[in-house]
């Protein structure tokens, strides 16, 4: 996966070391999950309001008239119980760019109890937090918001010259590009080519897994192999992939047509899913591709995301990149380059590859642990400000003691982020819920206790 993190620079680094160059009609639907996406939906502004007091019967009417006033399109409208007064109404509307939204917003502020902005354009100076999904649907607003298309093949791209290779990269990318939410992954019928290329990768990277893999990925590999037909001669399936996954951690696969932003490849990650390649590199130089591919995301990232420390470290990540400023979303990038992509860990006295970048990288797995790069104990305030290379081997290295270890280092520096709110993925509802209000901490901390009462009696029962 490693440059779908890299907003700016979609360069990617080869497996060899070398380098690659890189409105529609509103619909309302009260207290309903799903929204009706508009065109250019991704860009627009949602705005979160709760009239004053008790003023809920006719109050969408009044505010709405608002949005007439100042001419501004509204793609979509939600009503639902507030998730801070019991008492009240909460209104979503989804506003397409055009009009005078600022004037509809100071308007709103006057007049509701509460309101939250989230804007795709948060450089608007309308007091917004950046867009980002709500709810695990909203993830196909910005799917296809991609930085290049997965057909886009640069010059010196090993298949730049080869039509059938393009046209084949073409066919992978318009799957990626017309999915939605909700729908199995296509499953593809590779050819004898592709297949013979991921043997290539296959025998070459399992031969060195038992020595430098860590132990979660050694442990989960055979589990793959029986479970999701990983073989030499066989490309495993995605959906049977994301299958698995979900059964493990919850964690599900999402195929992607290209390369996406720092800030949306994130935001999948809070919802625990994963936005995955399914095309192969090209079979002239089956151990180098310029770009992530199927052999990158299913032998790299795949076997740990299986694993429930490591799964939950990565939503870590993914919730604190949402609502967060443009530079924090750089750095926390930067500290998932260093750990999901290129991380070492230690296991039994001995530094062992947990990074994707290296488990399927041939070359860089046994430089990696060669004694010739620098290695630095994994600190992400300090690790989030290292400049990297994207065009050959990793100078420095970042290594975890082990993954809660750095889960809780996550954890204490997304508390630095400035954010006026809390976010809370909620898993039975595959949403997320921004947490600004004392009546909703309350509601948690009740939860939280009964969640306690549930091991205490369980505890009691053991002895």
């Amino acid at each position: 996966m490693y440059a779908k993190t890299i907003a700016k620079t979609p360069t990617m680094v080869g497996e060899d070391g070398l380098s690659g160059s890189p409105p529609d009609k509103p619909k309302l639907i009260h207290g309903g999950n799903y929204i009706k996406e508009g065109k250019d939906s991704a860009k627009g502004t949602c705005l979160i309001f709760s009239p004053k007091g008790q003023d809920s019967v006719g109050a969408l009417a009044k505010y709405l008239q608002l949005f007439t006033q100042h001419e501004v399109n509204l793609l979509h409208i939600e009503s639902r119980s507030s998730l801070r007064r019991s008492d009240v109404y909460e209104f979503m509307v989804e506003c397409a760019p055009g009009g005078n939204l600022g004037s509809v917003i100071d308007n709103l502020r006057k007049e509701c109890s509460y309101l939250s902005i989230i804007s795709r354009n948060h450089k608007d100076n309308i007091g917004t937090v950046p867009w980002f999904p709500i709810r695990i649907r909203d993830l196909d607003k910005f799917a296809n918001q991609i930085l290049s298309y997965g057909s886009e093949l640069d010059s010196d791209h090993p298949g730049f010259t080869d039509t059938v290779y393009r046209q084949r990269r073409k066919f992978f990318a318009d799957l990626a590009f017309n999915y939605k939410h909700g729908q199995p992954i296509p499953r593809v019928e590779y050819t004898k080519e592709e297949i013979e290329t991921w043997g290539v990768v296959f025998r070459n990277l399992t031969k060195l897994y038992p020595k430098y893999a860590c132990k979660e990925h050694n442990h989960v590999f055979p589990l793959l192999i029986e479970n999701c037909n990983y073989r030499e001669d066989n490309i495993p399936q995605l959906q049977d992939i994301s299958n698995f996954l979900k059964d493990c951690t919850g964690f599900t696969l999402r195929p992607v047509a290209g390369l996406l932003s720092s800030r949306d490849f994130l935001a999948g990650l809070a919802f625990r899913v994963f936005h995955c390649t399914q095309y192969i590199r090209h079979g002239s130089k089956p151990l180098y591709t310029p770009e992530p591919d199927v052999c990158h995301e299913v032998l790299g990232h795949v076997p740990l995301f299986a694993d429930p420390s490591f799964a939950q470290f990565c939503q870590v990540v993914g919730l604190a990149s949402l609502g967060a400023p443009d530079d924090y979303v750089e750095k926390l990038a930067t500290c998932f380059w260093f750990t999901v992509e290129y991380g070492i860990c230690r296991q039994n006295g001995e530094l062992k590859a947990y990074g994707a970048g290296l488990l399927s990288s041939f070359g860089e797995l046994e430089y990696c642990l060669s004694g010739k790069p620098e290695l630095r104990s994994f600190e992400p305030a300090k690790t989030a400000l290292q400049k990297y290379p994207i065009t050959e081997y990793q100078p420095v290295y970042f290594v975890a003691e082990d993954f809660e270890d750095a889960k809780q280092k996550m954890i204490k520096f997304s508390e630095s982020i400035p954010r006026k709110f809390g976010v809370r993925y909620d898993p039975y509802t595959q949403s997320i819920s921004i947490i600004d209000s004392k009546h909703q901490i309350e509601d948690l901390i009740y939860n939280v206790n009964q969640e306690v009462q549930i091991l205490m009696d369980a505890l009691r029962k053991l002895k």
